[in-house]
């Protein structure tokens, strides 16, 4: 225990997240290599279709897809559609942001747990590394069950960079497999064929060649083995094989070379690509597992296949907000009455209420109804003193929210909680939510109001209006001043939100204001261009067509656009036929004003941060936090709705000045490019992306266009970094996470800077935790400054609970801070690992041996499922196969157990039927029957009879009389 606490605690000082070892996380440097975001994103892709072909079948639809490795996010979704018409608009933004989140949190691993051998097969650990699957694969389970998906995604990704390094790593290729080791992903079978400790596996390379380093006997015997890594020490058991490469010290030891198939230039990388697609069709199986659990809907939402946003409302419910809170219900209901059974339903209902001294309960539902009777039951009551807890509610609304979500927030109060600014924009930035606040009654000074009785009045000043400006700013939201009579006027911004499709074209802000031009590009592919601008009432403005026709705010209708007005919001809605090209808005204004326009396009793009590593296997991974200041800055960005799209330019623009820099683009394939900047100043950023597109949708071709993002980019001088050990916490548990402050310049570490930073740490879960309030820089230290926090969930947390950790540092001046967010889930340990057992009572049926009298006649199927005396009961069972009727009931065994009896009767045109059973951790146990053509309309009965599994192979139990009925039982 002493030696491996050492390794662990060097793994925090030296830099060693360059040192991967297993496939490539992200991107290839050796030719055609798989990488673990190819394995991920081909399986989930797969997986996803052969799910809605199967929703097709059983609806009578067309699916005309085909299932291979060329399949697209944009092909999927639109095939899973059921418009599935290449001229429907379609947003795939949500579906690549989801499979984003999966093969980021999968590189992960290789920095989190660079030295953990369970977490990558080394060293033989097939047991531990196991363990760590089926463990992930319950938490996911109990995260869906909840329906914290996000959180879902999270571990879902790190479990199958743990799985798909197993085909890298062990000898599972060499021994000539050619399926996966479904073992792994089943907790209950034994481990079959393992090498002994002492048991010899490999002999040297020759020459640096290691393609017949395993021993011959090893292969006979068909015995399982994978290789040794060590970064410190050479040492091995005798005779066994070493993973290889450059760091790996334990294979220049005897035997030295490697078995590695992590890339093609790996010790076996001529068998890489066997190894690749065997990972692919392991982490299908894995999902197939989770989807047979968790059901088919759940299962696409956990994968995030909707082309529809949230519909997230924060809402004050303090005694003023009457008419908000029934303005809020008015236009919910709207767009849920509007939407419903389309495409464009929102994905998920949120609302999250809040007022003082409470906030919450979050509530998060798919279910229109449910979210119509929690806004119904809203009541505006109390107040006291007027400050609110907004950004205690708006901080749930962040962290239960998809990324990517548009959030709108309801308030006439100041924030009582204006401490959790930075919290909030932290979090605004990590998810690149859009956060817009409705904001009624916000006075026209600064200062707040007193009745005679000497009483502050209700309405905020325009000091408390600032904090949700700059927050809205940060998100590329909206501050929507306006007088509760005139707040159905400013909704529309609401409904304009829950369209397909919506993409921003251009957004700045002035602050202070003044008078400036600016220009944004219409393409072919945009429809609906709506313009909002947010400023004082003396705003004016003009708007200049791609031809030179020009029309002024004066001008409530003209040749271009219609507007309205209502508060500090100007609703500019261009009309539909006007032309492409560029387009020009010219504000004359000397206070605050906001610009933003949007569109309907499939074409976007989503952006993620990611950091190099440097090595022998260098790479990136995900980047937490803001960039550093003078620092270079590295972007993955990916184009999304179309093939046809050429990026041309990616530029960082200054939110606020002329600043410009421009990125050096990479292709890594199938629109995803590596964006570099050099030298990032500080300031607050945004992301613009220009480049032609093609398509022949477009109304010009080539059409330019131009995409921009909402979220802010901000640099810092300070560097945060935190890393937990274990991102899962049991109930009643406390974990330990430690982080690192530093201090920058020109993006590096100042090994001689001193100072002290604030240390703010919070979760939007209000466990309980210990934090220091601040960590000193001292003199010799390297620049560094090192702390804990500790997190403990409350023994009554349920498992599948996620929790959302910001750990923040600010200088001592308070000019500048950075962050670091932490995702981590509730998991109780699961001790049922035992899948449901089906025990088949009969089966009878008349079918007739001629297809076209099938449908005259009927056969039935009865079985008892059991989860056993001492599991934790069966939850569901569901047909997998098969066009009949099924009844469940349940009676009491013998032995005690609940027995859940299933009745199954179909047409004899579907003579098959797959029953699933799962129990309450999500353990599934398959029962099959199948009735073959009879010659005689007599039925026969089969006495029950006992099925158990055999290491998972499939158990047929047949009895042939007047006719033949086939039962077996299959274990997936």
């Amino acid at each position: 225990m002493a030696a491996r606490q050492t390794v662990m605690f060097l793994a925090v000082v030296f830099p060693l997240s360059g040192l991967i070892q297993g496939f490539q996380p992200l991107f290839s440097f050796h030719g055609n290599s798989s990488t673990h975001r190819d394995i991920t994103q081909r399986a989930v892709l797969r997986k996803t279709a052969e799910v809605c072909r199967d929703i097709a079948a059983s609806k009578g639809w067309d699916f005309s897809l085909t299932i291979d490795d060329s399949l697209s996010a944009d092909k999927v979704q639109r095939a899973c559609s059921s418009t599935g018409t290449s001229s429907s608009l379609l947003s795939t933004v949500m579906f690549q942001t989801s499979i984003a989140t999966m093969y980021f949190s999968n590189a992960k691993v290789d920095v989190v747990f660079a030295l953990s051998e369970e977490h990558h097969f080394d060293d033989e650990t097939f047991e531990r590394g196991r363990d760590v699957i089926t463990a992930g694969v319950s938490a996911v389970k109990a995260s869906v069950k909840l329906e914290n998906f996000v959180a879902g995604r999270w571990t879902l990704g790190r479990i199958c960079h743990t799985l798909q390094d197993f085909y890298s790593h062990s000898n599972w290729v060499e021994l000539g497999k050619t399926t996966p080791y479904s073992t792994l992903i089943t907790p209950d079978q034994p481990l079959e064929n393992l090498a002994g400790l002492s048991t010899p596996t490999c002999r040297n390379c020759t020459g640096g060649n290691c393609d017949n380093n395993l021993l011959p006997d090893l292969l006979q015997q068909g015995l399982l083995t994978s290789g040794y890594f060590n970064i410190f020490s050479s040492a091995k058991p005798a005779g066994k094989c070493s993973h290889g490469g450059t760091f790996d010290r334990t294979s220049r030891q005897e035997p030295v070379g490697g078995i590695s198939k992590d890339d093609v230039g790996s010790s076996h990388g001529s068998l890489h690509h066997k190894a690749a697609d065997l990972a692919v069709n392991a982490t299908m199986e894995l999902l197939e597992d989770i989807r047979v659990a968790v059901g088919d809907k759940n299962f696409l939402r956990l994968i995030g296949l909707s082309q529809s946003s949230v519909l997230c409302f924060v809402i004050d419910t303090t005694g003023s907000m009457s008419d908000d809170i029934a303005e809020a219900k008015r236009v919910s209901f709207n767009i849920i009455d509007s939407k419903r059974g389309t495409q464009q339903e929102p994905y998920a209902y949120i609302l999250v209420p809040f007022n003082d001294p409470g906030f919450g309960p979050l509530m998060i539902t798919t279910n229109a109804d449910v979210f119509k009777d929690s806004i119904n039951k809203l009541t505006a009551s109390g107040g006291g003193d007027i400050p609110e807890l907004c950004l205690s509610g708006l901080q749930l609304a962040l962290t239960a929210a998809p990324q990517s979500s548009e959030i709108f927030v309801f308030t006439d109060a100041p924030a009582k909680d204006a401490h959790l600014k930075s919290t909030i924009t932290a979090l605004i930035e990590s998810t690149k939510s859009v956060v817009t606040f409705m904001l009624t009654e916000v006075l026209a000074s600064r200062r707040r109001r007193r009745s005679p009785q000497g009483v502050s009045s209700r309405a905020m000043s325009q000091s408390d209006a600032q904090l949700y400006r700059d927050l809205a700013q940060a998100s590329g939201g909206q501050a929507i001043e306006v007088t509760k009579s005139s707040l159905s006027l400013a909704t529309a911004v609401i409904e304009d939100s829950s369209a397909s499709a919506v993409v921003t074209l251009f957004q700045v802000v002035r602050n202070p204001g003044r008078p400036d031009h600016f220009t944004f590009t219409v393409d072919g592919s945009l429809r609906n261009i709506t313009a909002y601008i947010t400023g004082a009432s003396s705003l004016t403005f003009n708007l200049t067509s791609s031809t030179g026709v020009s029309q002024s705010s004066s001008q409530s209708s003209g040749p271009l656009a219609s507007f309205t007005t209502v508060g500090n919001l100007h609703r500019i809605s261009l009309n539909t036929d006007n032309q492409t090209g560029s387009w020009k808005i010219s504000v004359n204004s000397n206070n605050f004003y906001s610009v933003k326009v949007t569109g309907q396009s499939s074409v976007n793009f989503i952006y993620n941060l990611v950091e190099a590593h440097e090595g022998a296997h260098g790479d990136f991974s995900l980047k937490e936090g803001r960039p550093l200041s003078g620092g270079n800055a590295s972007l993955l960005v990916t184009v999304t709705g179309s093939d046809t799209v050429k990026v041309t330019e990616v530029t960082l623009c200054d939110s606020s000045g002329p600043t410009e820099v421009n990125g050096s683009l990479q292709s890594v394939g199938s629109g995803n490019f590596l964006v570099t900047f050099s030298g990032v100043p500080a300031g607050d950023f945004v992301l613009r992306l220009r480049g032609e597109d093609s398509s022949s949708t477009s109304r010009s071709t080539p059409s330019s266009f131009q995409r921009q993002a909402s979220t802010q980019i901000k640099t810092s001088s300070i560097s945060v970094t935190a890393q937990a050990n274990n991102t899962n916490i049991e109930p009643g548990s406390t974990i330990s996470i430690p982080f690192t402050v530093a201090t920058t310049a020109n993006g590096v570490i100042n090994d001689s800077a001193t100072g002290t930073f604030t240390v703010r740490a919070n979760n939007d879960r209000s466990y309980t935790l210990t934090s220091p309030s601040s960590v000193t820089i001292a003199a010799g230290s390297g620049g560094k400054a090192n702390g804990t926090v500790t997190l403990t969930a409350p023994a009554s947390a349920a498992s599948g609970t996620d929790v959302t950790l910001t750990i923040e540092a600010e200088n001592a001046a308070a000019t500048d801070i950075n962050y670091a967010v932490l995702r981590l889930s509730v998991a109780a340990k699961v001790t049922d690992i035992t899948r449901p057992v089906c025990r088949v009572v009969s089966s009878s049926t008349n079918c007739p041996s001629s297809s076209s009298l099938c449908a005259s006649s009927q056969w039935k199927f009865i079985a008892n499922l059991t989860d056993g005396i001492n599991g934790t009961g069966i939850e569901s069972v569901t047909i997998r196969q098969g066009n009949g009727t099924l009844n469940t009931s349940t009676v009491a065994g013998a032995g005690g157990e609940n027995i859940t009896v299933a009745h199954y009767s179909s047409s004899c045109c579907s003579q098959n039927v797959e029953l699933a059973a799962v129990d309450r951790v999500g353990n599934v146990g398959t029962c099959v029957g199948q009735a073959r053509e009879s010659t005689t309309a007599a039925p026969t009965t089969i006495a029950a009879v006992n099925t158990t599994s055999t290491g998972g192979h499939t158990l047929i139990i047949s009895q042939c009389l007047w006719i033949s009925v086939v039962v077996s039982v299959l274990w997936k």
